[in-house]
């Protein structure tokens, strides 16, 4: 008797003490949430002078004319929008649902393990990238790097682009992948069927490339697929950008100083290149050239610029997931002006603080803006506050 007693009060003691640990860690994970959004919640606010909408065309408008006037109605809005810019751009081909990685190399760092890998992107294409797992790692977030390389994101390369690794010190699971081949060729994207007759425009089969790698991720064990983000810069940033607005099942994104919209001053904000959204068959000429628009130009760029079409009409897919501008030179304040649509379809659906931008000097990254992207992600996806919003 007297041992089933003491039996007892051990349980309860155990139960209690069971209870009042995890009533701590829900303490300090609510005391950490509040502490990174006090951080993040300027993100969120266009300055007083860039609140308005510009002359962009509004997405709140079916091309008809007719207003959108509700949740049903931009439903239908978002799948014309959709289906508008895939039949301009050229449609995708399957997804590749079912991926089979090869692993070709094994590094355990400090804090965790570095798997260089091959996967298919393309259906007759395979790339190489660099698969990052934190030690101990559980069912948790993820977050996919994009850039000219897959080196880079995982700190082999620019000061400050190492996405990729420093999310994986803070407890990501991260995928950095990169166009090696054809940034050593100086086509720089991606086609297909092949580059001499691509059917889809590059930023279009970039995107498809990061849908792919997405279901790649999201089959391994240490991942969760509903937060599952990505990054990119310049180059990057027009990648991360396109495939987070046209693949839906990117939980968030950041897009690090793409020029998030059409811009003839700015000729880094090229869309006009043949590599992006001016594919025409090669032999390629006057490339690199300052402006877009000019007599004689190919590509599907010019019959966007011609019949009044913007970018802001993909932000508007994105809606209501979340995503962060880290503007630099090409993405400045006035770059709210067009965000602010987007944030008028957030207001629609009935959320707020999903659009944010945030603002430097130049077009690289720094200490601070690195901060700042780190901090969108741990509230979204390691926090897991995207439904909290």
């Amino acid at each position: 008797m007297k041992t089933s007693i003491k039996y007892l009060l051990l349980l309860l003691i155990i139960f209690a003490y069971s209870s009042i640990s995890k009533s701590q860690i829900s303490n300090e994970k609510k005391s950490d949430v509040k502490s990174i959004w006090q951080r993040i919640e300027p993100f969120f606010s266009p300055p007083e002078e860039y609140k308005g909408y510009g002359t962009y065309r509004s997405p709140l408008k079916f091309y008809n004319g007719q207003s959108v006037r509700n949740k049903e109605d931009w439903i239908k809005r978002r799948r014309e929008i959709l289906d508008c810019w895939n039949k301009m751009m050229g449609e995708w081909p399957p997804f590749i649902r079912n991926q089979k990685m090869q692993v070709l190399e094994i590094m355990h760092k400090d804090g965790y393990t570095q798997k260089r890998i091959k996967f298919n992107w393309l259906p007759d294409e395979s790339t190489e990238g660099y698969l990052l797992v934190p030690d101990g790692a559980k069912k948790g977030p993820a977050v996919i790097t994009v850039y000219y390389e897959p080196e880079t994101a995982i700190g082999l390369g620019e000061s400050y682009r190492d996405f990729a690794y420093q999310l994986t010190r803070r407890g990501f699971v991260t995928l950095s992948i990169g166009t090696t081949a054809t940034t050593n060729s100086k086509t720089y994207s991606l086609y297909y069927p092949d580059f001499k007759n691509s059917q889809i425009q590059p930023l279009s089969v970039l995107a498809y490339a990061a849908a792919n790698s997405w279901y790649l991720l999201s089959k391994l064990p240490e991942v969760d697929s509903t937060r599952i983000g990505i990054v990119g810069h310049s180059y990057g940033g027009k990648w991360a950008m396109f495939a987070s607005c046209l693949f839906d099942k990117f939980a968030c994104a950041v897009w690090s100083d793409p020029g998030i919209v059409f811009d003839e001053s700015r000729p880094n904000v090229n869309y006009w290149e043949p590599w992006y959204l001016g594919y025409y068959p090669p032999p390629w000429s006057d490339t690199w050239r300052k402006t877009g628009i000019v007599s004689g130009g190919k590509g599907l760029y010019q019959k966007l610029m011609a019949q009044g079409y913007d970018l802001h009409e993909l932000h508007a897919l994105m809606a209501p997931r979340p995503f962060l501008v880290s503007g630099g030179s090409e993405d400045t304040p006035k770059r709210w002006i067009p965000l602010n649509h987007t944030i008028a379809v957030n207001k629609l659906l009935g959320f707020n603080d999903r659009v944010a931008m945030t603002n430097r000097k130049d077009h690289n990254p720094d200490a601070v803006s690195d901060e700042q992207i780190c901090l969108f992600f741990e509230y979204f996806l390691l926090m897991n506050q995207i439904d909290s919003k």
